[in-house]
């Protein structure tokens, strides 16, 4: 029987932020919806598909604190593409989505999945949580089991849209949007893994990420939701 390889892990729960950005990204951005936007791993979970014996615990080498201005690994970013540019934000979303559940250890290095990551970040360092990203790239000792087993992934996206509560909140408020004009939008689409020896699996995908789409401006994206919003 062909032993197959862990794919990237994907936690149930979110990373916490302090009570100040909490604050902020409440009053800010959702008001009654979001209490926090954290993190929600974008890697596939274990699973039998893909081989759930392992589950990594992923590693926030390379994450800045939320108050700190957002850094940028050197050496390039590999496969990760480029941010589009791009202004309506469940389109930025169903783009970002894409990146986040692609990637590609045959000629991509972990430091420069980091950077491909950081370049779609928001650059307003009292938005942009970085660590709910970068924390959920594998650790360098898994990442280099994952570069021997030649693992890589493609993604399809099917749909993106505003959750309810989110519309129901900017009805209910039409000018909380209005301070940073960050968006929640929800994907869902399907990760294809594979690996060396004709290994393969594939999973379907839902993520809620927070965007900020500034008027005049090209989106950006400022963090995954601690949880899929329908």
């Amino acid at each position: 029987m062909q032993k197959r390889f862990p794919s990237l892990p994907r936690p149930t729960r979110g990373i916490d932020w302090s009570p100040n950005r909490r604050i902020v990204i409440a009053a800010i951005i959702l008001t009654s919806l979001l209490a926090v936007v954290a993190s929600l791993a974008w890697f596939s979970r274990g699973g039998s598909q893909h081989g759930r014996a392992s589950r990594p615990t992923p590693s926030a080498t390379g994450s800045t604190a939320p108050s700190q201005a957002v850094s940028r690994p050197a050496g390039g970013t590999g496969s990760v593409p480029p941010p589009p540019a791009v202004s309506e934000p469940v389109a930025y979303a169903k783009a970002a989505a894409a990146m986040l559940w692609s990637y590609d250890t045959r000629n991509t290095s972990r430091d420069q999945q980091l950077a491909g990551m950081n370049a779609w970040m928001s650059k307003e360092s009292k938005y942009a949580d970085w660590p709910s990203i970068s924390a959920q790239v594998p650790d360098p000792v898994l990442w280099s089991r994952m570069a021997d087993n030649a693992q890589h992934a493609t993604s399809t996206v099917a749909e993106g849209h505003y959750p309810s509560a989110f519309q129901q909140a900017l009805a209910d408020d039409p000018t909380a949007i209005t301070e940073a004009y960050i968006y929640l939008v929800t994907i869902t689409g399907k990760q294809q893994i594979a690996w060396k020896n004709g290994g393969s699996g594939a999973e379907d995908r839902a993520v809620s990420l927070a965007v900020q789409c500034r008027p005049a401006h090209d989106c950006s994206l400022v963090a995954i939701a601690p949880r899929v919003a329908p």
